[in-house]
């Protein structure tokens, strides 16, 4: 398999230099392509997909995989959208930014160019493959893109989709290239292509991202889970509060940016948990509690150290009771993952002050955890969230598949006098 694997890689590679001289109509042509192709062979896609989920069912998947491993014609339709909006996004590449002029004489600037070759390795979600490569080709990159064995067959149905609009365009398919093996040595493999492969993106459980962070050769962008938090402080509007809770709790629960834990000042607890515990929304959502929760709501499970680390992807909840604001910021520093969180309250200070000392990859004042999301944020789509802090934190959208170089302009200009 090794030369397979590299010499598939190795063209990848080579074509990354087609990919990044095309200039932002060319690209946009073949995004809009993609999207044009993805629409007409939604039957095929589903079609493909209907073999991967009953592969699920005969495997008995959780709930939350077969829900991110789903396709059907909405979906389709969404990834199809994410492509164009994406196209329609500014190019970052050639980008010149922070011009200045030297007393020397030289003009030094930043340009903004493409990282080369990504390689995704992800889980469950096909809509990846047509997001990922998207987001790629618009920033001038081209991808390797490596699915879980659960949607073999829809990646490889929108992969071959993705081909075929690169070869109408008159670019090599490679660009965007699915290894074509659900072999878990293939992953072992394309994780020492250093040679061949400029940045590593993992997406799926914690144990596949700690796997590729602790093997890879390759520099790796990541986030572990998304334990996500909303803090009711005591100036809360509860209406607010409670929609941001439903909307975050159980509107979507597979999702990294799902709330997992819910944080209420002592002060407001009693009533705003005696809400909690009548909304019909919130009836069939299992609750752990701290002991002032306990004493408040019942018939519902103690909350152990465990489950304030838990990331459930289901219709589960921590909550505690905090003293103040100091004791919340403490428990999302502490337990937190740093994807999202959020604070419901009405007084501005404290808001801001939320925004300053919580220092996850996203953080809100009054809104859903459920919009941090690279397509809420006008990215297009994300190819992944980073908690990493380099290079990028957050959502990650075109800019974040991009780097600067310096470039410089002079006259002859020398540093040292020259006789």
């Amino acid at each position: 398999m090794s030369q397979n694997i590299e010499e598939i890689v190795k063209k990848c590679h080579q074509s990354s230099r087609v990919i990044s001289q095309l200039d932002n109509a060319e690209k946009n042509q073949i995004l809009n392509t993609i999207a044009d192709l993805l629409e007409e062979n939604i039957e095929e896609i589903e079609e493909k997909n209907k073999i991967d989920m009953e592969n699920a069912e005969e495997n008995d998947l959780s709930e939350a995989m077969k829900d991110r491993l789903l396709l059907n014609q909405e979906r389709i339709e969404k990834m199809a959208k994410a492509v164009r909006e994406i196209a329609e996004l500014d190019d970052p590449v050639g980008d010149i930014t922070d011009y200045r002029q030297r007393p020397s004489g030289i003009k030094v600037a930043r340009m903004s160019i493409p990282l080369g070759v990504i390689a995704m390795i992800y889980e469950s979600r096909p809509n990846v493959t047509s997001d990922a490569a998207a987001l790629c080709l618009k920033a001038g990159n081209a991808v390797v893109l490596r699915g879980g064995s659960e949607a073999f067959h829809s990646n490889t149905a929108i992969a071959d989709v993705i081909t075929e609009a690169l070869e109408q365009n008159d670019v090599p398919g490679e660009i965007v290239t699915l290894i074509p093996t659900t072999d878990r040595e293939a992953v072992n493999e394309l994780l020492s292509m250093n040679q061949y492969v400029d940045l590593l993106i993992p997406r799926g459980g914690e144990g596949l991202i700690r796997f590729v962070d602790e093997n890879s050769h390759i520099p790796v962008l990541k986030h572990y889970k998304g334990v996500c938090h909303e803090f009711v402080d005591k100036e809360a509007d509860f209406d607010k509060a409670m929609r941001m809770l439903i909307d975050g709790k159980v509107s979507r629960t597979g999702v990294c940016n799902a709330l997992e834990t819910l944080l209420v000042q002592e002060d407001v607890a009693e009533d705003f948990l005696s809400l909690v515990q009548e909304n019909e929304h919130l009836q069939d959502v299992k609750i752990h509690g701290c002991e002032r929760t306990q004493e408040i709501m019942s018939d519902i499970d103690s909350a152990t150290e465990e489950d304030y680390y838990a990331e459930y992807l289901a219709k589960e909840i921590a909550i505690k009771v905090v003293d103040d604001f100091d004791e919340a910021v403490d428990h999302i520093t502490k337990y937190g993952s740093g994807h999202t969180d959020v604070i419901a309250t009405e007084k501005i200070d404290r808001g801001n002050e939320f925004l300053k000392r919580v220092n996850s990859a996203v953080a809100m004042v009054n809104a859903s955890s459920r919009f941090s999301d690279g397509g809420e944020f006008g990215l297009g789509a994300e190819i992944g969230i980073s908690t990493t802090k380099l290079h990028a934190y957050g959502p990650m959208g075109v800019e974040a598949l991009t780097t600067q170089k310096f470039v410089v302009l002079g006259e002859g200009t020398t540093r040292h006098d020259i006789v």
